[in-house]
């Protein structure tokens, strides 16, 4: 547990060096980050991992999902990469010790990277007021059954993009709290 003394310290050394919470910009009134987080429609993103990072979104804006009323939309473009990185070769039979016994590769792992690609357009002028690129990369392992390894790439897949989608919330964010401050 913490002294008073010490916790006072770590507050002035934080107001200090500039830290200010993200949420909580002084120029802004209680509660607008949320607002303008609230105002951002999430254009659908096609496919089923488009589809779950949409909704993601959706649910770390605090958005209703509706184009109705939103002072913002955010177009995402969504890129997934798949690299194998683990090959295994063993020989055929596999207790074979001549070297002339033909041999068998077969990869045991793979990388996937998502690439989200993102620009929030201002509903009233239709223009692209920031963007940027996000990218995520998972691993996953190839395993006996070709469903049990769709299995845990697209649960990893999904990590990967709930993780940028989050990425894409603080990107908002900071976005929002510099435009407080012009």
């Amino acid at each position: 547990m913490m002294k008073p003394a010490a916790i006072a310290a770590c507050g002035l050394f934080l107001a200090g060096c500039g830290f200010h919470p993200l949420y909580a910009v002084p120029d802004m009134p209680d509660g607008s980050m949320q607002k303008h987080l609230q105002s951002v429609y999430v254009e659908p993103v096609p496919d089923r991992l488009g589809f779950e990072m949409r909704n993601q979104l959706i649910d770390l804006l605090d958005g209703k999902g509706e184009p109705a009323g939103a002072a913002y939309r955010l177009r995402v473009s969504l890129t997934q990469k798949s690299a194998a990185i683990g090959v295994q070769s063993q020989r055929i039979p596999p207790d074979c010790l001549d070297p002339s016994c033909p041999t068998q590769t077969a990869i045991t792992r793979y990388n996937d990277t998502l690439i989200a690609e993102y620009e929030l357009v201002e509903v009233k002028t239709n223009t692209v007021v920031t963007k940027g690129i996000e990218t995520g990369l998972t691993s996953y392992n190839v395993l006996a059954s070709p469903y049990a390894t769709l299995a845990v790439q697209q649960d990893a897949d999904q990590r990967a993009a709930e993780d940028i989608a989050d990425r894409i919330r603080i990107d908002l964010a900071v976005y929002f709290a510099q435009q407080a401050k012009q």
